[in-house]
């Protein structure tokens, strides 16, 4: 029976689930007596709501401690093996799948190298298909354990009633590429267990703002620096993220041609494909045959050589100049939406690192309002190369939240549509 505002009965009860679950995933373990005030729920309520999780095996004991003058309290925790997720990265380089359980702890992986051609449709379907069965056959896991599959793809992803989650890949050749239909077709999983696609960027964002560097912040911009550039926009309005495509804004009106087929695009100077393709112009030894990350490790060896070699003058001036064009290029997010904190991730930002990072910070301060630069901080992320895979993870398991802790129904929808309230309604500890 629903209610005056529209609410039954099993929404009530899952919504209370959803507030529980959430508060011991982010804030436990906790007591009885402290998860009444932290969900704005009544004591019977928590006790009725925890006799329930508990007896789904989603909430286990976690020890004791002294009340004031009283028994000792149980602590209460999310069991960490009551459920399952994987994460896809689908990145420039490389298919990256991993295996969590509930808590994230990784359990099993598998990478697939790309070649220069690897991004061929039929490829990353087989590869993300074979990635899939293989960590599940390593953690010895059946597939009907499963919450769901999480994927970060590059592009911009919409969502159709016929085919699920499109993606509109340029930069790597795909038009209107219908992956979650493909992905299903050639799934070894069942029927009843998602997959959930989204930009890679934006998972990286979420990783970041559920577990990184992100966390507390009202407003962040996540940026992924990879092969390419793009960006994750997070707002008091847009709090489960908004990717943006910041990598194809233009940063030199008839400059280099980028990847995706325009002039002047901030990921043709920025990217760490075009950074090495400018030092091999300008005279760089890059081995054709060489991947990207290795060859970007040698052109940092080459510009900041230890023991106080005399220094590559060429591979030092293409950087310097890369953290130009990628601060002026953070100057247009500081400008635009006025971000507490900028983070820079993937895995040529995270090569990077420290020794970059000044120079970026530097020259986006000088290029910014001086307003908007003056309250924002530009740093690192704190998860490291498998932040995409996180982040693709937590849309199944920011779902099954939404769901009250229930697992997947017979016939799942994409996307799921409850996963963003479960983002949004997260509150970090």
């Amino acid at each position: 029976m629903a209610g005056r505002n529209g609410r039954t009965v099993r929404d009530l009860r899952r919504a209370n689930r959803t507030a529980v679950l959430q508060r011991l995933y982010f804030d436990g373990p906790l007591s009885r007596f402290e998860l009444g005030p932290a969900t704005g729920l009544s004591s019977g309520s928590v006790s009725n709501v925890v006799a329930d999780l508990v007896a789904d095996g989603l909430v286990q004991e976690a020890g004791s401690v002294d009340s004031d003058g009283g028994r000792p309290r149980t602590l209460l925790e999310v069991a960490p093996g009551s459920g399952h997720m994987i994460g896809v990265d689908v990145g420039e380089t490389r298919v990256r799948i991993e295996l969590f359980d509930l808590t994230l702890t990784e359990l099993a992986r598998a990478e697939r190298p790309l070649t220069r051609r690897g991004h061929e449709v039929e490829a990353i379907v087989g590869h993300i298909r074979d990635g899939v069965a293989e960590v599940l056959a390593t953690a010895g896991l059946a597939a009907e354990r499963l919450l769901g599959v999480g994927i970060g793809v590059p592009g911009i992803v919409e969502h159709t009633a016929e085919d699920g989650a499109v993606v509109h890949g340029q930069t790597i050749g795909w038009d209107a590429v219908p992956l979650e239909r493909l992905l299903r077709a050639a799934s070894p999983l069942p029927e009843t267990v998602p997959y959930t696609i989204d930009n890679g960027a934006r998972t990286l964002g979420q990783a970041e703002m559920w577990f990184g560097a992100g966390r507390g912040a009202r407003n962040a911009v996540v940026v992924l620096f990879g092969s390419g550039v793009g960006a994750s926009l997070v707002t008091p309005e847009v709090e489960q993220g908004r990717a943006v495509e910041w990598g194809h804004l233009t940063v030199r009106v008839r400059g280099r041609r980028c990847r995706c087929g325009a002039l002047g695009c901030l990921e043709a100077y920025a990217g760490a494909e075009s950074l090495l393709a400018r030092w091999r112009e300008a005279g760089g030894t890059v081995p054709e045959d060489t991947d990207e990350e290795t060859a970007l490790t040698g052109m940092l060896a080459a510009a900041y050589p230890p023991g106080g070699t005399a220094a590559d003058p060429v591979a030092l001036s293409v950087l310097e100049e890369t953290a130009e064009y990628l601060g002026a290029g953070l100057s247009d997010l500081i400008n635009l939406f006025q971000p507490e904190r900028i983070l820079i991730g993937g895995w040529a930002g995270l090569q990077l690192g420290t020794r970059f990072l000044p120079a970026v910070r530097r020259h986006a301060v000088s290029y910014a309002l001086r307003h908007p630069a003056e309250k924002v901080t530009v740093d690192l992320g704190r998860l490291g190369p498998d932040a995409v895979t996180v982040g693709a993870a937590i849309l199944p398991l920011a779902a099954f939240f939404a769901r009250g802790g229930r697992r997947p129904d017979p016939e799942p929808q994409s996307p799921p549509p409850a996963w963003r309230t479960a983002l949004r309604e997260r509150t970090p500890r």
